[in-house]
């Protein structure tokens, strides 16, 4: 005779009351293979653990799960529930629309946790509207799955790709890391015909073939480091900055999508890039709390007066 597992019993209960609802006390012992007795011990742990089961007595009685299992058991408290509904909504979706993926998606999870824990969230779920984030591209959920399970399975693929120009090709790529940014969801990748690294965007994709090959990413790879290298490069105007600070103060102030920064002296740091949007790049470089120089790139030059000049009418305005 085998040794009593309570807590296999236990958790092997909680599957046949899943898939049995309103099962008898006598036909979970059977299934269990124990007495109807031990069978209501069972039911007993369950709920001591916080497990909801009703229970209708009667000829046409049985236990039944209530509001909580739906899924296999969420452990989640009143402050993960709301942290989750609310990083569905900085992402800017719907999370009451029932017919957004992402809503419907949560709704369930919603449904899943016990009414105590999930009143919060749910009441934020139902009241709040994100603004919608008109820069954000959000790719279609099956090519981002395809190409997820490309990087971890480390397959090479096939995609189908439409620039933003309109252009269209065919191009096999080793996906090391999929990495949103900045409302984006990018590739970062080695193009085979290239053998370079490129990153695409993932809303650009038309389809995506899983290959047979086999590949191995770049040792000690920082994929978000490593995208911002390479979104920092390789644009129409090349420019260059001095700024009169210390190396690691800069890094916390300077994205880096700016370019590549390295140390020129204890005090100075020199940052190098490109950009295609010299305004752009100003208004980033306002930001920062320290002086600065810039050697190179008349436009970016050019975009800094412009950004100064109309501070200053602003101030002189404020003045009269």
């Amino acid at each position: 005779m085998h040794a009593e597992n309570p807590t296999a019993r236990a958790l092997l209960a909680l599957e046949v009351l899943q898939g049995s609802p309103g099962i008898t006390a006598e036909r979970l012992a059977d299934r269990l293979g124990v007495s109807e007795r031990a069978a209501r011990r069972y039911v007993g742990t369950l709920r001591e653990a916080g497990i909801p089961i009703d229970s209708v007595r009667g000829p046409y009685g049985g236990y039944r799960l209530g509001r909580g299992v739906r899924l296999p058991p969420l452990v989640f408290d009143s402050t993960e529930a709301l942290g989750l509904v609310m990083a569905v909504l900085d992402g800017h979706h719907d999370a009451g629309d029932p017919s957004d993926p992402v809503g419907s998606a949560l709704g369930k999870l919603m449904r899943a946790l016990p009414e105590p824990v999930v009143a919060q969230a749910e009441a934020v779920r139902r009241t709040t509207s994100p603004a919608p984030d008109r820069s954000a591209a959000r790719p279609e959920p099956a090519t981002t799955a395809a190409l997820v399970e490309a990087c971890t399975s480390r397959r090479r693929v096939r995609l189908d790709y439409r620039s933003e120009a309109g252009s269209e090709w065919l191009m096999d790529v080793d996906p090391w890391a999929v990495v949103v940014r900045h409302g984006r969801w990018y590739l970062l990748c080695r193009s085979c015909q290239a053998d370079a690294r490129r990153a695409y965007r993932v809303d650009r994709v038309r389809s995506v073939e899983l290959l047979d090959d086999a590949f191995t990413p770049p040792a000690g790879l920082d994929p978000v480091a490593t995208l911002d290298e390479h979104l920092a490069s390789g644009w129409e105007y090349d420019t260059e900055v001095v700024i009169d600070a210390p190396l690691e103060a800069v890094a916390r102030c300077v994205p880096r999508t700016l370019g590549r920064l390295s140390a020129v002296g204890p005090q100075t740091t020199q940052l190098t890039g490109s950009t295609s949007n010299p305004r752009w790049y100003a208004e980033c470089l306002a930001a920062v709390p320290v002086p600065y120089r810039i050697v190179r790139c008349a436009e970016l030059r050019e975009a800094a007066r412009a950004i100064g000049q109309r501070l200053l009418d602003a101030a002189a305005a404020a003045e009269r």
